[in-house]
C-alpha cells in the first residue's frame, strides 16, 4: 500500500479545514499532467508548503480528470478550497505565476480526494525526514515501512485521539491493527461520482451522443434523497434537458436499456417532438461490466419516478 505527500498551499488547507461538512475535495493543480501515483483508496497526505513544512491532514485518493476551470468548479464548487471561482482564478494564477489573467477554460488537473481529515495547526504531524526543498509535485512513499509507515500510523492515531473519523478511518484503524496496511476502497463523493460516470461513458449522453461538456450532466437513477448511492451503476450521463425530463419523470431508461418517453410530456406541454423522436432508442453502455445501468435500478425509476 502506498501514499502520496503533496505540497499543498495553506490558504487551500486552512479555508477546507474550516467547512468539516465537505467530505470530498479537489486538490487542484495549474497543470494538467495526469497522476498515476496511486490507486483508488491509497493515502493522500497534505504537506503544508513553507514556512509550516507539516503534514496537516490526509484523505483517499478517489481519482484524477484534467478539467477546465469552469467544469472543476461546476462539479466540485467550494470544495475547490475557495469562496467562489473568482478566487479561484486568482489562486491558480499565484500559484502558475501567470503573467496574464487565468482564463475559465484552462484545463488543470484534479485530483478527488474524499474523507479528507484536516488536523488544527496544534496537532500538525512532522514531515517526512527525508523530504528534499526541490520537490515540486510530491513524493510517494511505502506505507509499510520507515517514513511512510511513520506518517500512516501517527495520521490515523491522530485521527481517533481528535475525533476526526470517517468511516473509512475507523476501517484503515481496525486493518491497521490487525496486520500491514491495507487499501481501502474509497466510496464515491458527488463530485468524484460525475467524474466516474462521464469517464465511464467516454464524455457522451448516453442517449443522445452528445460530446458537448458544457451541456452532459451526471443522473442518479435512485437519487441520493430516495437511498441512492454514488455508484457508476446508479449513474447515466445525460444532456442536461434530458437529465432534468429522467429526473421529473417524463422519461425513462428500461430495464431492457431502451430510452423511454411519457405519453404525459404530450398532454402536459402540447409538444416533446424532439424527446419522441428518441423513444425506444437503445442507450450506450459502458465498457466495463461494473458500470452498466442497474436493472434493478432502473426498474424502481420506472415504477416510482416514471409518468407510465
Amino acid at each position: 500500500m502506498r501514499g502520496f505527500v503533496a505540497p499543498t498551499d495553506h490558504g487551500w488547507y486552512q479555508f477546507l479545514r474550516a467547512r468539516p461538512e465537505i467530505d470530498e475535495v479537489n486538490f487542484w493543480r495549474p497543470g494538467a499532467t495526469a497522476f498515476s501515483a496511486l490507486r483508488p483508496g491509497e493515502i493522500f497526505f497534505f504537506k503544508l508548503k513553507a514556512p509550516y513544512n507539516a503534514i496537516g491532514g490526509f484523505g483517499l485518493f478517489a481519482r484524477f480528470a484534467p478539467l477546465p476551470v469552469w467544469r472543476a468548479w461546476d462539479i466540485f464548487g467550494q470544495a475547490n478550497g475557495t469562496a467562489d471561482e473568482h478566487e479561484l482564478l486568482a489562486r491558480l494564477g499565484r500559484l502558475a505565476a501567470a503573467r496574464t489573467p487565468i482564463s475559465m477554460d484552462r484545463v488543470i488537473g484534479c485530483i478527488a480526494i474524499t474523507q479528507p481529515v484536516f488536523f488544527t495547526p496544534d496537532d500538525w504531524i512532522a514531515a517526512p525526514t527525508d523530504w528534499a526543498r526541490n520537490i515540486v509535485s510530491g513524493r510517494g512513499y511505502d506505507l509499510t515501512t520507515g517514513e511512510g509507515l511513520r506518517l500512516w500510523t501517527q495520521c490515523l492515531e491522530l485521527a481517533a485521539r481528535t475525533h476526526h473519523m470517517t468511516e473509512r478511518t475507523t476501517e484503515a484503524i481496525e486493518l491497521r491493527r490487525h496486520g500491514k496496511p491495507q487499501i481501502i476502497t474509497p466510496r464515491l463523493g458527488q463530485a468524484s461520482f460525475r467524474l466516474a460516470v462521464l469517464d465511464a461513458y467516454d464524455g457522451a449522453c448516453a442517449v443522445t451522443n452528445e460530446h458537448s461538456l458544457p451541456v452532459l450532466e451526471a443522473a442518479h437513477i435512485r437519487p441520493w434523497k430516495d437511498g441512492g448511492r454514488h455508484e457508476v451503476s446508479n449513474g447515466l450521463p445525460l444532456r442536461r434537458d434530458i437529465h432534468r425530463l429522467f429526473d421529473l419523470g417524463f422519461v425513462t431508461v428500461r430495464p431492457d436499456l431502451r430510452f423511454a418517453v411519457s405519453p404525459a410530456l404530450r398532454d402536459a406541454y402540447a409538444n416533446g417532438r424532439t424527446y419522441y423522436a428518441l423513444d425506444g432508442r437503445t442507450i450506450a453502455t459502458p465498457a466495463v461490466i461494473h458500470a452498466t445501468p442497474s436493472r434493478e435500478l432502473l426498474e424502481w425509476h420506472g415504477d416510482v419516478v416514471y409518468r407510465a
